[in-house]
C-alpha cells in the first residue's frame, strides 16, 4: 500500500476515534480525489438523530456540496469500517471509483453493527420480508415515470 493510501486511512481511523470520544458511532470516512482531501465524515446518527447519518453519507453530501456536483467520479473513499448496505448503495450512486476498508464487517457486527439481517431480508420476497412492504396507486405513480421518460432536458444520473 502506497503512503498516501495510509495517510487517509489513518486520517478516516482517527475520525472513527473521535466520534467515539464524542458520543458518536466508531466510523469514519475520507473522500479524496487527486490525492486531495475534497471532504470527510464521522458518524452522526446519535448527534443528528438521523439513521442515515453514517460516516460515509456524511462524507458524500459533503462532497457534492463541495464539488457542486453529484456525480463524485474520480474520488477514492477511505472508511474505518467495510461499508454497510446503505452506504455501500450510496458509494455506486455517487459513482466513488474505488472504496478502501479497515474493519471488516464482521468486526463491526461483533461489536454490535450487524448488517447481515439487511442482506438476507433483501434476498426475500416482498411477502415474506421482516417489514411489510405494499404496492400502492401504481398506475397513478407511473405518470412521473412517463413524464420522466419523454423529458428532454433532464439531468441523467
Amino acid at each position: 500500500m502506497i503512503d498516501f493510501q495510509k495517510k487517509w486511512m489513518r486520517k478516516a481511523i482517527r475520525l472513527s476515534i473521535k466520534s467515539v470520544e464524542s458520543g458518536g458511532g466508531p466510523f469514519g470516512a475520507v473522500i479524496v480525489r487527486d490525492g486531495k482531501e475534497i471532504a470527510s465524515g464521522a458518524n452522526r446518527v446519535t448527534k443528528m438523530l438521523d439513521p442515515t447519518a453514517h460516516a460515509e453519507i456524511v462524507a458524500i453530501r459533503k462532497a457534492a456540496g463541495k464539488l457542486k456536483d453529484f456525480n463524485l467520479s474520480g474520488c477514492e473513499i477511505y472508511t474505518s469500517c467495510e461499508p454497510c448496505p446503505m452506504c455501500l448503495s450510496a458509494i455506486y450512486w455517487a459513482r466513488i471509483d474505488k472504496i478502501y476498508y479497515a474493519n471488516t464487517k464482521k468486526d463491526a457486527q461483533d461489536i454490535g453493527f450487524d448488517d447481515s439481517f439487511i442482506y438476507r431480508q433483501l434476498e426475500l420476497p416482498e411477502d415474506k420480508r421482516m417489514i411489510p412492504v405494499v404496492k400502492l396507486l401504481r398506475d397513478e405513480a407511473v405518470e412521473a415515470f412517463e413524464i420522466w421518460r419523454e423529458k428532454e432536458d433532464k439531468t441523467e444520473y
